[in-house]
C-alpha cells in the first residue's frame, strides 16, 4: 500500500513508518480475549524497559487518551490526605499541572521560573525545606513549548532528600533522549505513544514505582476513570485495561516498540539529534532566532522568533509548507510570537534539508528579505 508522506515538524503526532500504520490494519479482535491480554503484558514491560526501570521495582500502566491523560492520573491519584505538590513550573505545560490542581482543588505551590530559564536549585531546596508538607514535586523534562530541558536529576534528588516522590512529564523525551529511570532519581514518567514511539495518538502510559502505586490505594479517590491504582489493579488481576482500550493503536504501538528495539536507544538519539543540529543549520542560514540558548535545549525542539518584517505571515507561511508535505507549528509562549519546528518522529536530517529550500520558496514567495531581520 502506497501512502503520501508528510513530514511532521510539529512537538506531536509525529511522522510514523508505514509499517506503523500498517499494524493497525488486523482481524477485528474482542479486547477481552487472553490473545490481546498477553500483547498487553508484553507491551507494559517493554515500557519499563526502554527507560531502563527493572521489572521488580517499576511497573506501567496504560490509559486510553492524549497525554494530558498522565498528568491527571498523577496529579490526583498519589497525593495522600494533608499532603502537598510542588510544581516546578518554567512553561506552557508545567503550568498545565498546576491547572490540573486547580481542577481537583489540591493544596499545591506553583514555584514559577522564566520560561527561558533553568530552575533555580537553591530555591526548589528553599521550598522543600520550609514545607515538609510536600509529598509529590512534579516537573516536564523537556518544555516542549521552548525546547529547555530541565535538570531532571539534581531535582530528584532534591526530591528524595526531602521524602517526596519525583514525577516527571516527559512526554517529549521518552524513547527519544535516554532515560535512565533509577540513576535520573525519578519516581513516575509519563508519555503517549504518538511521541518518541513514533506511533499512533490515543495511548497513553505512566511507568512508576509499584509499591507507591499499591500505596495509593489508600489515598483519597478524585477519579473515577483517572484513577492510577484502580487501572494498575485491573492490569493485575486480569491483565486488561479497566475500560475499552484502542485496539488498534495499541497494535501500532507494539510494532513501533520492535523498531525501537531495532533502532537501538543510541542509534534512534543520534538520528534526532542529526535532525535537531539541521534544524539549526537551516534557520542560521535564513537569519533565524530561537529563544532558548542553545546548551540549555533538549536537542528535540528549536523554538523561534518571528522575524521582525511586514511581510512576514506565520499562516501564509505555514500553509505553503503544509502544501508542500511540511508541517510547522506556533509557539506556546505568552505575550511572545514564535514558532516551533520539532526533530520527533521517523524524519531524518535529508527531510530537513528539503524542508529548508520550501521554507526559503515561501520567503521568497512573500517578499521576506532573506536573512530576515530582527
Amino acid at each position: 500500500m502506497e501512502m503520501k508522506r508528510n513530514i511532521l515538524l510539529n512537538p506531536g503526532p509525529a511522522t510514523t513508518t508505514d509499517s506503523v500504520k500498517l499494524a493497525q490494519i488486523v482481524p477485528d479482535i474482542c479486547p477481552r480475549e487472553e490473545e490481546f491480554s498477553s500483547l498487553m503484558k508484553g507491551l507494559r514491560e517493554d515500557l519499563v524497559k526502554i527507560v531502563h526501570g527493572d521489572l521488580d521495582t517499576y511497573t506501567s500502566v496504560l490509559f486510553c487518551g492524549s497525554g494530558t491523560i498522565n498528568i491527571d492520573v498523577c496529579l490526583n491519584s498519589l497525593l495522600p490526605e494533608g499532603k502537598k505538590i510542588l510544581i516546578v513550573n518554567n512553561g506552557a505545560y508545567s503550568s498545565r499541572a498546576a491547572q490540573v490542581c486547580e481542577s481537583y482543588h489540591l493544596p499545591f505551590i506553583n514555584l514559577c521560573f522564566p520560561y527561558d530559564q533553568l530552575p533555580d536549585l537553591a530555591k526548589i531546596e528553599e521550598t522543600l525545606k520550609a514545607n515538609p508538607d510536600i509529598f509529590l514535586l512534579y516537573t516536564t523534562h523537556n518544555e516542549t513549548g521552548t525546547g529547555i530541558l530541565n535538570p531532571i536529576r539534581e531535582i530528584g534528588a532534591l526530591a528524595h532528600k526531602y521524602q517526596s516522590i519525583f514525577v516527571v512529564d516527559t512526554t517529549s523525551t521518552y524513547a527519544m533522549l535516554p532515560i535512565h529511570i533509577e540513576e535520573d532519581n525519578i519516581d513516575f514518567c509519563m508519555s503517549s505513544a504518538q511521541k518518541g514511539l513514533m506511533a499512533m495518538a490515543g495511548l497513553s502510559f505512566i511507568v512508576g514505582k509499584t509499591k507507591w502505586i499499591e500505596k495509593s490505594k489508600d489515598f483519597p479517590t478524585r477519579s473515577y476513570y483517572c484513577n492510577l491504582f484502580q487501572q494498575y489493579d485491573y492490569f493485575e488481576k486480569t491483565g486488561e485495561m479497566h475500560f475499552t482500550p484502542p485496539v488498534q493503536t495499541i497494535y501500532a504501538a507494539i510494532q513501533a516498540v520492535k523498531e525501537y528495539w531495532e533502532e537501538g536507544e543510541e542509534g534512534k538519539w543520534e538520528r534526532h539529534l542529526r535532525t535537531f543540529h539541521a534544524i539549526h543549520k537551516g534557520l542560521e542560514e535564513l537569519g533565524f532566532q530561537n529563544i532558548i540558548r542553545r546548551e540549555w535545549q533538549a536537542g528535540l525542539v528549536v523554538c523561534v522568533q518571528y522575524p521582525k518584517d511586514q511581510n512576514w505571515d506565520f499562516q501564509k507561511i505555514h500553509d505553503y509548507c503544509y502544501q508542500k508535505g511540511f508541517t510547522i507549528y506556533p509557539g506556546k509562549i505568552d505575550g511572545m510570537d514564535t514558532f516551533r519546528l520539532c526533530a520527533l518522529g521517523a524524519i531524518d536530517e535529508k527531510d530537513i534539508f528539503q524542508f529548508f529550500k520550501i521554507l526559503r520558496e515561501a520567503l521568497e514567495r512573500y517578499k521576506i528579505p532573506i536573512p530576515v531581520s530582527y
